[in-house]
């Protein structure tokens, strides 16, 4: 029985902790803030409750596994999860805009159809066909199985089949997110339905390579979730059942250092100077953090390694408590693209980052009566990437009514059933995560010459592994829960670990 002292309490921690509990290890959690969960937060107020992270979960299976392997209690009876249908609407520049049905590709195409016109669902649903060949050939290295030490296989292929295109007199093939759509899809709307998958996750997808595309097919092919009481109701279940696997957990415990012994970690040391002993250390931190933790050794950045993603762009979330109910027949989820999606591209990614003042902005609104005061009152959450760091409040009070705006074609009386908002901004981020400016690390991808992949889960320092959005294999719910499985199988089996089955 080994012992093991984890750094942060987000949810890939979480996720390693249970996992490495259950395989008869000794588990101590050391979370410098006073709360689980990560980015993964609850904000209530006069009797509204709402996500302040993820407000959805794609590909449940990962949750379900964890629940599986960790304890007899299967997640659905953990959590209550249901599946949202429609799993978007989206609202279009132009004026239009469609519902699309969760996990039903004749659904999908034949809503496309009728709100978009005749083939647009047929190509939609094309491009769905060469987004499973893409997911089928990627999901393995990137989410079941350590970062390969040949790694520069999966940077220099591209993995996503694309359809040959006849430009200039020349064939070519989409190499970005932004060209599939251009070439392949070859409806602005369309484009920007798919674009959407890549700007929710801080990618720019004029950059974003092809294979991209298993961000949408993620969706489709797996549903779109969620738990009621909010997603913070999710990582309350992982909470608890790290707790009856006898994980310990020390609140508001900072780490001041990763503590090394003769070339190998010996464990940790807090910030009041307590000494921990540890055999293994994981680490649940940003790039920045792990730096400051690790004294004298270089772990990460060695030849030949995929080198930490240290930039992201962040998100601003605007809370909106309003008077009258949820509205019958209302979408969960509703996507208001920008009016000029090369300007918010142009503004957020740009070399003076900002955002457009007309962003896309999402609009999460659930049929859940437990965070409300009651039937005649509704909570509404908006969310748009903005760029990492700080802000000035007369800044973020603008951003936040750019937000608002955009919403209103979404909600067209919200100003009128306003009764107040809260707003969340990167340093909110920052504060809950640890991450500089509350970046928000983005999945792992193929191509792009590595640029896209997250660093491995071991580093030079034998015995200290890493784990969450910041180590592969990246950003987002699911890929948390799978870094988990990945450094608790690192550690039970070995160098040799293959990935799960």
């Amino acid at each position: 029985m080994a012992r093991i002292a984890v750094i942060g309490a987000g949810m890939g921690a979480l996720a390693a902790a249970a996992r490495l509990a259950v395989a008869g290890h000794r588990v101590a959690v050391y979370e410098r803030t006073e709360t689980y969960g990560g980015a993964v937060r609850r904000f209530e107020r006069d009797g509204f409750a709402f996500d302040t992270g993820p407000g959805l979960l794609p590909l449940p299976a990962v949750y379900r596994d964890l629940f599986v392997k960790t304890g007899k209690e299967p997640l659905e009876e953990c959590v209550g999860l249901v599946q949202v249908d429609p799993s978007a609407r989206h609202l279009f520049a132009d004026g239009s805009g469609a519902a699309l049905p969760n996990a039903s590709r004749a659904g999908v195409v034949s809503a496309l159809d009728e709100a978009l016109g005749a083939g647009a669902g047929r190509r939609w649903g094309d491009f769905l066909v060469r987004a499973r060949e893409t997911w089928d050939r990627t999901r393995r290295p990137l989410l079941e199985e350590p970062l390969w030490p040949n790694w520069q296989v999966l940077a220099e292929r591209e993995p996503y089949p694309s359809v040959p295109h006849k430009r200039l007199l020349r064939t070519r093939r989409a190499g970005t997110l932004a060209e599939v759509g251009a070439w392949e899809l070859r409806d602005p709307r369309l484009t920007a339905l798919l674009e959407s998958h890549a700007l929710v996750y801080g990618l720019d997808p004029r950059e974003a390579p092809a294979n991209a595309a298993v961000l949408p097919y993620m969706e489709h092919a797996f549903g779109t979730w969620y738990v009621r009481g909010g997603m913070r109701e999710l990582a309350r279940a992982v909470y608890e059942r790290c707790l009856a696997r006898r994980v310990a957990f020390h609140f508001g415990a900072e780490v001041a250092a990763v503590l090394e012994e003769d070339g190998r970690t010996s464990g940790l040391e807090l910030a009041d100077g307590t000494a921990v002993e540890a055999d293994f250390v994981v680490c649940g931190v940003a790039p920045g953090v792990l730096d400051r933790l690790v004294r004298g050794t270089a772990v990460r950045g060695g030849e030949g390694e995929v080198p930490p993603r240290r930039r992201a762009p962040s998100r601003l979330t605007v809370l909106l408590a309003l008077r009258g109910g949820r509205p019958e027949g209302t979408a969960h989820r509703t996507v208001v693209h920008a009016e000029d999606r090369d300007a918010e591209l142009d503004a957020l990614f740009g070399p003076t980052a900002g955002m457009a003042a007309s962003p896309t902005v999402t609009v999460l609104r659930p049929d859940d009566p437990s965070l409300v005061p009651d039937a005649g009152h509704e909570a509404v959450t908006l969310v748009a990437t903005v760029p990492a760091g700080g802000a000035s409040a007369e800044e973020t009070a603008r951003r936040a009514d750019d937000l608002v705006t955009a919403a209103e074609r979404a909600v067209p009386d919200l100003r009128e059933r306003l009764l107040w908002r809260e707003v969340l901004t990167p340093a909110d981020v920052a504060e809950a995560t640890g991450a500089e400016g509350g970046a928000v690390p983005a999945p792992a991808l193929a191509a792009a010459d590595g640029r896209m992949l997250h660093a491995a889960n071991s580093t030079g320092l034998e015995g200290l592994f890493t784990v969450g959005g910041w180590s592969h294999p990246g950003g987002g719910l699911p890929h948390a829960g799978m870094s988990g499985a990945l450094v608790a199988g690192l550690i039970v089996e070995g160098p040799g670990f293959q990935g799960s089955r």
